[in-house]
């Protein structure tokens, strides 16, 4: 409350209100007034040759917003490392005959003995290939950067290296049987 007096009593024996306005003022206000109130006209008909051409612009920045929105997941299963370049369509070819032919030659090797290995490998391929398709989506987000390409065809090494491993075990496991049944027959 005090300040509000203070405030008060430094405002109070000022008079701002001293001038008078210059001759023909009010004249010169209306003048202004009126050349302002003429340009909107001129503003009005510009407005109204470009009104249509701004919302047909507008509208097709829309569609083609909306398409590319509903287009990507048609373009996303083109998204692999086969759309990249060609080289990488015969590296992406190359994991996946392999992979595929690994993955035969386990399935022939089902047995009481491999199937708990067997099983498990199966797993962690399948934990894999989910981590693929991440790494796919991660590919069309990134614009195809190089980190995500390289992470990917890591991925087609692991999934081959677990199968070469769990075929090598395979092949100990059968030995190990051959031998302890030779030991047997002796």
């Amino acid at each position: 409350m005090m300040k509000d007096n203070k405030f008060n009593e430094l405002f109070e024996d000022l008079n701002f209100d001293i001038e008078e306005p210059d001759q023909g003022h009010k004249e010169r206000f209306f003048r202004k007034l009126e050349q302002a109130s003429a340009t909107p006209e001129k503003e009005q008909k510009i407005r109204r040759l470009w009104a249509p051409v701004i919302s047909i612009a507008a509208s097709l920045a829309l569609v083609f917003f909306l398409l590319g929105e509903y287009m990507s997941p048609l373009n996303a299963a083109n998204n692999d490392l086969a759309s990249i370049s060609p080289e990488m369509k015969q590296t992406q070819q190359f994991y996946t005959g392999l992979i595929t032919r690994e993955l035969n030659a386990l399935n022939e090797e089902i047995g009481p003995e491999t199937e708990t290995i067997i099983n498990d490998a199966l797993e962690q391929m399948k934990k894999l290939e989910m981590n693929y398709a991440h790494l796919e989506k991660d590919l069309i987000d990134s614009g195809r950067d190089d980190r995500v390409i390289h992470a990917m065809i890591q991925n087609f090494q692991q999934r081959i290296d677990l199968l070469n491993n769990v075929l090598t075990q395979i092949e100990e496991i059968k030995s190990l049987k051959n031998q302890s049944h030779e030991n047997n027959i002796i």
